[in-house]
């Protein structure tokens, strides 16, 4: 009788934790979007095939389109590169800056290295540097072009901020922002909130 209460007590700490697991499992990332669209609804034919500018010819811009690839599907576009109809380009960026909850007055410097900011010491390295949070700021961009025309007929630009370090998993839902609604965009800056399933 006792082991078999020790164990139902285990069984309801896994449960409990199970559950606590399973509420952190999202995130919700912010998105500030502004789209331009000149489609009056998705178009009959929506193939498309990725577009690259000479400064995008290489493996990262792979790894980039892999991520976009997803949402344009949600959004009712389909890949065909032997009949498109359309072009798309796609872009990605990622900056690290300054945390806005960091202490300008520290004294410390709060610096934008990881683990090494401006202070006393040799060349201007503390010698008892602080980790301050990460904190980046990510752009993500799709340009649809028809290709008969070579007209621009969407464009949308996401932007987001925050602590998260897991660019596969943020850039993909930055997309999803960024083609929410489409074609039909509001006019104006609106803000965009995608839950991001943490890894």
């Amino acid at each position: 009788l006792r082991t078999s209460a020790m164990g139902a007590t285990a069984c309801a700490l896994l449960a409990g934790a199970t559950i606590i697991t399973g509420c952190a499992s999202t995130f919700q990332l912010d998105n500030e979007v502004r789209s331009f669209s000149s489609l009056p609804a998705v178009p009959a034919n929506p193939a498309y095939r990725f577009e690259r500018l000479p400064s995008q010819q290489n493996a990262q811009q792979d790894q980039v389109e892999a991520w976009a690839d997803p949402a344009l599907f949600r959004a009712g576009l389909k890949r065909d590169d032997a009949a498109p109809r359309y072009s798309v380009q796609v872009a990605a960026r990622v900056q690290r800056i300054l945390s806005p909850w960091a202490d300008p007055w520290d004294g410390w410097g709060g610096g934008f290295g990881v683990g090494v900011f401006s202070g006393p010491g040799p060349h201007g390295v503390s010698l008892f540097a602080r980790m301050e949070q990460p904190w980046y700021r990510r752009e993500a961009s799709v340009i649809l072009r028809e290709l008969a025309t070579q007209k621009v007929v969407y464009e949308s630009h996401a932007v987001s901020d925050g602590p998260w370090t897991d660019n596969a998993a943020v850039i993909p839902a930055m997309f999803d922002a960024a083609l929410q609604g489409f074609p039909a965009a509001p006019q104006g800056v609106r803000r965009v909130n995608i839950q991001v399933p943490a890894r």
